[in-house]
């Protein structure tokens, strides 16, 4: 029960469970920042977490496939307010992120938020009553459904959280729909079915492990640099969680040099360009050195960062096996369980015929920010409409005519140098803002609308467009998950991270359309400082130096004091 608890602090209950004062679309990490920030920055607890999965943690707890793991250094692939002194690895794997966010969903009590196996379906501006509609559904046999099978919310602001990697994306083959084996997306992994001794064709650049057979069918191929992955001791973890300063350092350190590396994507020509080049070529010759047949083969030809780069200490090696087989043929059609290519002579020929399993690592629905939910805007606009040229926001958070309404991973906020975490807390700490005003114009009993000035949102994505064309995401001699169907980069950011973090530091009303109720008491010109999180290095070896004396006189203290027990049981 809610108790003596003031609104919007009293969480929502039976009798409330349909009105809302924030509703967030995810379960993943994005929608976990957005919650948090809520109770830490709004002391809000009216919120309800939409996922259509039965359980949170998004990406990491859609993709299972085997080796699944991040491409970003375990201390900085987390919450800044929730660092992790236990990963046991350098690059963390699938299930120890997924237990990660777990355990950060539990400390936070957000659990009690969330409503699995739920589906948003639709969601629609109500101009009269400014709030959103949300009309959702429940898993068909879930007990939610037992409940009811669907249902509409209200609520005072929409967060989308849904992300970038989150709808498969399912190639479009010939005959795909009729092979006669096992089939499955990398990012829906089957682990009931047993892949071993098994005759595997692998759509797409990832390697399945156990198989008699696996022949990849490459498109294009990747950069890729080393990777150079470890497991991190139980010495150092103990020190992490105990010497003060030290995981904090790491984590700063690691954040500079890959902010630093940020040079490959303003320009080709730059000198951290040439050096992931050199790296890349150099390791395919070395570890391919008696295979001279694939090293052409896996050498690009565009710009290092038009594609996202691998990073990788195997993954030339896994080509190089005895059972696999890279086939840069042309997939034409899908017979049965025969893959067929088009030959050099434009022969319709078969990589093979008795494909057991048939794995689609082709990524999401990357540039479709909402697939498959309804949006309607003001005017009854739907988000088609205003996103018909490719999706854009301001800041890559609040959208064109969708009035108490923000995004978190949305348009051009994708990274191809640094941690997306960085970005997920800087745009969660922006929407905080733009949450507080409309939240406290209910509690006087009015209501609140902030759109984004068209002016604003047009004169920024024109800028950033500008960047984005000089950028080697901009390469035309390749397609990425990045460009629409209009070669228009709508995925990533065009600058630095710490430059991101600054713009988003502070929210000004003056960027927004104001209307309902409780305009009159929004003072004009008003801006609320939400801040950023200085994730670059703060710690100086000084400081460390200074936590690592004092632990030291502390456990040498405690060694003193318990010196004669030490002796009792023989540790000295």
């Amino acid at each position: 029960m809610a108790g003596e608890m003031p609104w919007p602090e009293v969480p929502i209950g039976n009798k409330n469970y349909t009105d809302a004062a924030v509703v967030i679309i995810g379960g993943g990490i994005s929608g976990m920042c957005m919650a948090i920030d809520l109770l830490k920055r709004n002391k809000c607890r009216n919120f309800i977490v939409l996922e259509k999965s039965a359980g949170l943690g998004g990406t990491w707890n859609d993709n299972k496939y085997p080796g699944c793991c991040c491409d970003v250094l375990s201390q900085l692939y987390s919450f800044s307010f929730a660092q992790n002194p236990d990963w046991t690895r350098e690059y963390p794997g699938q299930e120890e992120i997924l237990a990660y966010l777990q355990r950060v969903a539990q400390e936070y009590q957000l659990l009690q938020h969330f409503r699995f196996n739920t589906e948003v379906v639709k969601a629609r501006w109500d101009q009269e009553a400014h709030k959103w509609v949300v009309h959702v559904k429940t898993a068909p046999g879930s007990k939610e459904a037992e409940y009811h099978q669907d249902y509409e919310i209200k609520t005072d602001f929409l967060v989308s959280a849904v992300g970038q990697l989150n709808v498969p994306q399912w190639p479009e083959i010939q005959g795909i729909e009729n092979f006669n084996g096992k089939k499955m997306h990398s990012a829906r992994w089957d682990w009931s079915y047993d892949v071993t001794d098994k005759k595997i064709a692998l759509v797409g650049n990832e390697i399945a492990k156990a198989a008699k057979h696996v022949t990849v069918f490459q498109r294009t191929p990747n950069w890729v640099v080393p990777r150079l992955d470890a497991p991190v001791s139980a010495t150092w973890r103990n020190i992490y969680r105990y010497v003060p300063g030290v995981l904090a350092r790491k984590r700063a350190a690691i954040m500079d040099f890959r902010e630093s590396t940020y040079g490959f994507i303003e320009s080709a020509d730059s000198n951290m360009s040439k050096l992931f080049m050199s790296m890349s070529k150099e390791m395919l010759q070395r570890q391919l050195s008696d295979r001279p047949d694939l090293q052409g083969k896996l050498i690009p030809k565009y710009q290092l960062g038009c594609k996202r780069i691998i990073i990788s200490d195997d993954y030339f090696p896994a080509l190089g096996q005895d059972n696999v087989t890279l086939e840069t043929r042309p997939i034409k059609s899908i017979e049965g369980t025969s893959v067929k290519v088009a030959s050099d002579d434009d022969e319709i020929v078969s990589a093979r015929d008795d494909y057991d399993l048939l794995v689609c690592a082709t990524g999401f629905k990357t540039v479709d920010f909402m697939h498959p939910i309804q949006l309607v805007c003001k005017d009854d606009r739907h988000i088609g409409d205003v996103w018909k040229d490719g999706a854009k926001a301001y800041y890559g958070i609040t959208v064109e005519d969708m009035p108490n309404f923000g995004m978190l991973y949305g348009p051009n906020t994708n990274l191809g140098h640094n941690s997306i975490i960085l970005m997920i807390e800087a745009q969660s700490r922006y929407i905080s803002g733009l949450i507080k005003p409309v939240l406290e114009a209910r509690k006087k009993g009015k209501v609140l609308s902030l759109t984004p000035k068209k002016e604003r949102l047009v004169e920024y994505n024109a800028q950033l467009q500008k960047e984005l064309q000089n950028s080697t995401f901009n390469d035309p001699n390749c397609q990425s998950w990045y460009k629409n169907e209009k070669g228009i980069i709508t995925n990533n950011w065009s600058r630095t991270v710490v430059e991101y973090q600054k713009m988003v530091q502070d929210v000004s009303f003056e960027d927004y359309v104001v209307d309902g109720s409780g305009k009159h008491e929004m003072e004009k010109g008003k801006t609320i400082h939400v801040g950023r999180v200085k994730e670059e290095s703060t710690v100086g070896d000084k400081t460390l130096l200074i936590g690592v004396v004092s632990t030291a006189a502390l456990l040498g203290g405690w060694v003193l004091r318990n010196s004669r027990y030490l002796r009792s049981t023989g540790m000295r």
